[in-house]
């Protein structure tokens, strides 16, 4: 009997979807999309412009096997399903596989579910739809907006400055991280003044902060205007108000995919495409010893909603754990253009808690699973209740405040307390009238703050809420940025964990020329415009045709220009001839860093390393198989020496010879070998078997009290790891 045959998108998620339909089910993969746009035609577009902008799509090489292979499962199968992801890009790939597989698209052979559990899927066999051609018209004219921008900016830019790429979001998001760099350049810092003072009362310290002089707030500019107020205060203290106010406060929306990628760097450490890859596995199933289950819901989503089915067992759940006080109510606060068809991010099943399912996750995804059940939970559960104490007190013509906080009832910190953190400050009990003496009261000196550089966090979070390109992107756009060379992520200081965004001087130029020529297309307000358009095609009520007309009616005309009026940028010389040709040498940015070659490239494709940095780029070497000389490349593993007469002599060797190891005189007390001083694979030394790795015996050096030198330093730190340094 012909089995029914159900495609998904992921080779892992379709095990387990076919576990939960049964034997008469054949579950396969199309391992993402199977159809991309060509790049034949005028300008290798894929697109046909002078044509309403038809596409042409084309299966990559490395999937031809895949179609052939789904094209042979769907002749043989009763019906064909198809249940790629429920977004545009899994609409889009439902189309490609129709159309390959020779489907009808008035079909109802589209299923759509949001978690991998045996009830989701059930559900979504038994209510199959059509696909939705403007879903997918939406993704198209995403795609070819891409195609049009990326390929026509990222030739020119090639052409005149050497830069690697340009994007209809990439390039706005680097245009908010160098318009960051330029508001640092340009802050000049001002000098302000706080006045303070320390009031004991038993055993009590706590500060007031000056608030008003003479009824108003004060601006202190300098040191004079500071002691004058000093002066006017005095030391005596009188308590003029009291007052004690109930606050409340709720707890955040579930997670979003932006708000779990901001969530998850700043309370994990995790960057945007860990996030993503660790909730990816999550949701396409753990195994769970007897049974294989996703554990969350649907990750790219921009919805905080929360099904009825899930807030009914997630709040009986918190009643029977926590008391009926600790029960909230769902709330939801979707932007403008939110998918709504998604739910938010949270568990499949409530009663998967973190510690039920931890023996069966990494490190990883219990952290990141943790984070999810937690907040999903917290937003589900009661506000948290303080007491707020404010206390006004009059110091001449001054006025002090002070405020101090109790929490009274925890509320959904019950369970997000771990990652949020409440402030408590009880103050003494005070009454109007009461008169402290002799009360210390100091300035300090401040300067105002630049803006601060942006944080992976932070950049996802501005990208959000102007509404640029999609949360599903931002990882891919906070990479490509990277390995395009136009910024670099790093640590604020080396005692730090925070890193944080600053632009190259190629992607200081590349933004500073997209600006000079395509200022009306690259900036925030256009593209979140755009994204909205997207949005508007997506539920059938604009015309995409007319659509990408408009915006290459603007576009062209300014690309145009730019080839005319942009110069081009003049390759830096290095001061010597090419060895091949006798063409000058020039120094290029390439996916290793800057490097060095023939000017005449690509008619000769002489090349070496820029040796400027790298200190064994002083020696002379000369090749041990050839005799010629020797010159320094850079890999993806870092430089190294080769040979000059390349491709004739493919003789390479590493820049460092390792460090041999030393002999200590001193036997092994474990195989009677000779005890050897060597380096370990972190750098520092220590003192081993010689028979390693037959045989492990590492001597324990004496505890030293504090070590005197760097090098001490940095070995207490290794020993510290607890792990073998052979």
């Amino acid at each position: 009997m012909k089995k029914h045959l159900v495609i998904v998108e992921s080779p892992s998620k379709s095990k387990t979807i076919e576990k939960y339909l049964g034997s008469g089910y054949k579950v396969v993969s199309s391992k993402g999309h199977i159809c991309d746009l060509s790049t034949s035609g005028k300008d290798r577009l894929g697109v046909d412009v002078e044509h309403d902008f038809k596409p042409t799509y084309r299966v990559p090489k490395e999937k031809k096997e895949t179609v052939k292979e789904l094209r042979e499962l769907a002749e043989k199968s009763q019906d064909v399903y198809l249940a790629s992801d429920p977004d545009r890009e899994g609409e889009a790939i439902a189309w490609h596989l129709a159309r390959e597989l020779g489907l009808s698209v008035d079909d109802d052979n589209r299923i759509v579910f949001h978690e991998i559990t045996k009830p989701a899927i059930e559900a979504a066999m038994k209510e199959p739809k059509k696909i939705d051609m403007d879903l997918v018209k939406s993704q198209e004219t995403r795609r070819i907006l891409d195609r049009i921008i990326g390929f026509k900016l990222s030739k020119l830019l090639q052409n005149k400055i050497q830069s690697k790429s340009a994007g209809r979001v990439q390039s706005v998001a680097l245009r908010l991280i160098v318009e960051r760099e330029n508001e640092i350049r340009k802050f000049k810092p001002e000098e302000y003044w706080s006045i303070h003072g320390d009031i004991t009362k038993g055993r009590k310290t706590f500060t007031a902060d000056l608030a008003k002089v003479d009824g108003k707030k004060p601006k202190i500019r300098n040191q004079e205007e500071a002691q004058a107020i000093l002066e006017d205060a005095g030391t005596t203290f009188t308590v003029s108000q009291v007052k004690t106010r109930s606050r409340r406060k709720g707890p955040k929306l579930p997670f979003t995919t932006s708000t779990l990628q901001q969530e998850a760097s700043t309370k994990l450490g995790f960057g945007a495409r860990k996030t993503m890859s660790v909730a990816q596995k999550l949701y396409e199933g753990i195994d769970l010893g007897d049974h294989t289950e996703g554990l969350i819901s649907y990750m790219r989503t921009d919805s905080t909603r929360l099904s009825g089915l899930f807030v009914k067992d997630a709040e009986d759940a918190i009643e029977k754990e926590y008391g009926k006080a600790y029960k909230g109510k769902a709330h939801m606060h979707n932007s403008t253009n939110a998918q709504d068809a998604h739910e938010a991010i949270r568990p499949t099943s409530i009663n998967n808690t973190p510690e039920a399912v931890k023996p069966y996750l990494t490190g990883e995804q219990y952290r990141l699973y943790s984070l999810i059940y937690a907040r999903t939970m917290a937003s589900l559960m009661a506000d948290a209740k303080f007491d707020v104490t404010s206390i006004l007190f009059q110091a001449g013509n001054c006025e002090f405040a002070a405020t101090g906080q109790v929490m009274t009832f925890d509320g959904y910190y019950k369970v997000y307390g771990k990652y949020e953190k409440a402030s408590t400050e009880l103050l003494p009990a005070l009454e109007e009238g009461e008169v402290f003496e002799n009360v210390p009261v100091i300035s300090r000196q401040h300067f105002t703050e630049p803006p601060a550089r942006y944080t992976e966090a932070r950049l996802i979070k501005e990208l959000e809420e102007k509404s640029i390109g999609r949360p599903s992107t931002y990882a891919t756009i906070i990479d490509t940025l990277q390995k395009r060379g136009y910024a670099t992520l790093d640590k604020v200081s080396e005692t730090s964990r925070t890193k944080v965004f600053t632009p190259t001087e190629q992607g200081v130029l590349t933004d500073q020329k997209l600006q000079e020529f395509f200022s009306k297309i690259i900036n925030v307000e256009y593209t979140a415009d755009m994204e909205k358009t997207l949005d508007v095609i997506a539920e059938g009520d604009e015309d995409y045709i007319k659509f990408l007309h408009e915006f290459y009616d603007d576009f062209e005309p300014l690309v145009d220009k730019a080839y005319e009026d942009m110069p081009k940028k003049e390759l830096e010389r290095v001061g010597r001839t090419c060895p091949q040709c006798g063409g000058e040498l020039v120094y290029r940015n390439g996916r290793f860093g800057k490097f060095i070659s023939c000017i005449n490239f690509p008619k000769c494709r002489y090349s070496e390393t820029d040796e400027t940095d790298i200190p064994e780029a002083r020696e002379h070497r000369t090749c041990p198989n050839c005799g010629a000389d020797m010159i320094i490349k850079k890999g993806r593993f870092g430089p190294f020496w080769a040979c000059s007469n390349y491709p004739e002599c493919k003789t390479i060797v590493p820049l460092k010879e390792k460090a041999k190891p030393e002999p200590t005189g001193e036997k092994c007390p474990e195989c009677g070998g000779d005890l050897v001083r060597r380096k370990s694979r972190f750098g520092t030394w220590f003192v081993g078997c010689s028979n390693y790795p037959k045989c492990r015996y590492i001597k324990k050096e004496p505890k030293k009290k504090a070590p005197e030198t760097l090098d001490a330093a940095e070995e207490k730190t290794e020993s510290s790891r607890g792990e073998p340094h052979a």
